[in-house]
């Protein structure tokens, strides 16, 4: 019974975090800015042990008009497959973003705050064996202007089955 009880706190806690305190920290993460032209970035997938299962790069290339943009993604892995992702993405307020994919279920809704942004979207995810239906809850920190670093903790029924740390770089 204590087990299940620090188990429900500690998830209570990781899912309660308030980043409002970094509002006012500069630079602010505006995505139409950092992610307009090439990006590079490089990445691992920790699975639910936090044993490295997967290595990959991608790049990126964005573009932006009035608040709106597009964002293509190609993905290659450390096993050689390949993949791309198109993000079509708007930005819906002074702190928020609403995006779409084809591999996401519905939109992805972020929030900024100063230079945080949390992302957050349902998706399909295809491994060797099935199809899963998971949550992505991404947290991004611009570092300054040509660096952000992400962590995508990826759920199944609220628990968590694997993270995703990612480092990009604007060219």
């Amino acid at each position: 019974m204590r087990v299940l009880i620090v188990l429900m706190i500690t998830l209570l806690v990781g899912c309660s975090a308030d980043h409002s305190a970094l509002s006012s920290r500069q630079p602010p993460l505006e995505l139409e800015r950092f992610f307009d032209g090439r990006v590079t970035a490089q990445g691992m997938v920790t699975n639910f042990r936090g044993e490295v299962i997967r290595r990959f790069s991608v790049t990126l290339d964005g573009r932006w008009q009035q608040g709106e943009g597009v964002l293509d993604e190609y993905f290659l892995y450390d096993d050689g497959e390949t993949q791309f992702r198109q993000w079509r993405i708007e930005r819906t307020g002074p702190n928020s973003y609403q995006g779409e994919a084809d591999d996401i279920i519905g939109t992805a809704s972020g929030e900024r705050h100063g230079p945080l942004l949390r992302w957050q979207y349902e998706m399909v995810l295809v491994t060797d064996d099935d199809e899963w239906q998971v949550s992505f809850d991404d947290l991004m920190v611009l570092v300054d202007d040509r660096h952000l670093l992400n962590r995508a903790k990826i759920t199944k029924f609220g628990i968590t089955v694997a993270e995703v740390f990612i480092a990009f770089q604007k060219e």
